[in-house]
């Protein structure tokens, strides 16, 4: 091994130096390629770590959240899906015809800093507190994807954060986990039902944008992925919608083809928990209880989506129930 001494030590930041000075602008056009964020403390290897096409704020975040009454909604058919989140006695939808165009809505719950989050590519809405040590903090969208998913950036610091995974994988508030809400996706005819006196996201979003369109067309639909995911399991559609659980350390996943095979309520045991499921079939949605009856966080997202995070979890099959 050739022996390094004091005159390389010297040299080798020099000729750093003047490598950067001549391929600059592809140093800057790989800074562009993470749209500026700082990955160099990763939790994720960075060549997982996709641009997605849009730049940061590309897709534009709402953080004004304008609310209308049920029977003002008429931009809404009974069969659109919303993600509907109920806090004190205050019941809010959220439709996916809007969130596909911003992904995040910003939003308060009388003083509780809330975060409405949904990927298109990975059909997967989580509601979070966006109350973070005592702070109330505000996302954005990154433009940055990994697992086909979106990578949120906190406001304040910008860290990047996996919606999938729940957590920081970058920056200042790298490796802190968000709270997930009990946040449901559901019908629009199904959630008003249940909640009459529900507020509804208003499509006066300030925003010029077609929301009777969907930009992704039938990709909901289709075995294709945009994007590369570390694992992809082929047991069930790419598309399935499934129910991902993660419980005292361990993950499950309900797809929902399996669920529509078992009465509701359910009664299931999971990870040492008794946990009851309720599944409606008509409105292809579900929630999960614990022995108290409290709905417990869960995750609605496409199969693939749920098993590329969390390959090793336990499977429901109904067939052995």
């Amino acid at each position: 091994m050739k022996k390094i001494t004091p005159g390389h030590l010297i040299v080798y930041p020099l000729l750093l130096i003047l490598i950067s000075l001549i391929f600059k602008d592809q140093l800057v056009a790989a800074l562009a390629d993470n749209n500026g964020f700082d990955l160099s403390d990763s939790l994720i290897n960075v060549t997982e770590i996709h641009h997605g096409g849009p730049a940061k704020d590309g897709i534009p975040a709402i953080d004004n959240p304008v609310f209308i009454l049920a029977k003002q909604a008429g931009y809404l058919a009974n069969e659109d899906h919303v993600l509907g989140l109920s806090i004190n006695g205050i019941a809010k939808a959220y439709p996916i015809k809007i969130l596909n165009y911003h992904e995040i809505v910003n939003d308060f719950f009388l003083q509780k800093a809330v975060a409405i989050t949904y990927c298109p590519l990975c059909g997967s809405g989580i509601g979070y507190s966006a109350n973070i040590k005592g702070k109330n903090t505000t996302f954005g969208v990154s433009g940055l994807l990994y697992n086909s998913d979106v990578l949120l950036y906190d406001r304040e610091t910008e860290s990047l954060w996996s919606q999938l995974l729940s957590k920081a994988i970058s920056g200042g508030r790298k490796g802190t986990e968000l709270e997930m809400l009990p946040l449901n996706h559901t019908t629009w005819r199904a959630w008003k039902q249940q909640y009459p006196d529900t507020l509804v996201l208003s499509d006066k979003t300030g925003f010029s944008r077609n929301y009777s369109r969907n930009p992704y067309g039938n990709y909901d639909k289709s075995q294709s992925l945009y994007f590369p995911v570390k694992q992809l399991n082929r047991d069930y559609h790419p598309k399935e919608y499934v129910m991902g659980l993660k419980l005292s350390g361990k993950t499950k996943v309900y797809p929902f083809a399996e669920l529509s095979k078992v009465k509701s309520p359910y009664k299931d045991t999971f990870s040492g928990n008794e946990v009851t499921i309720v599944f409606d079939t008509k409105n292809r949605t579900g929630k999960i209880l614990d022995v108290s009856e409290n709905e417990i966080p869960t995750v609605a997202s496409f199969w693939f989506a749920w098993m590329a995070f969390y390959p090793e979890s336990e499977v429901f099959k109904a067939e052995d129930q």
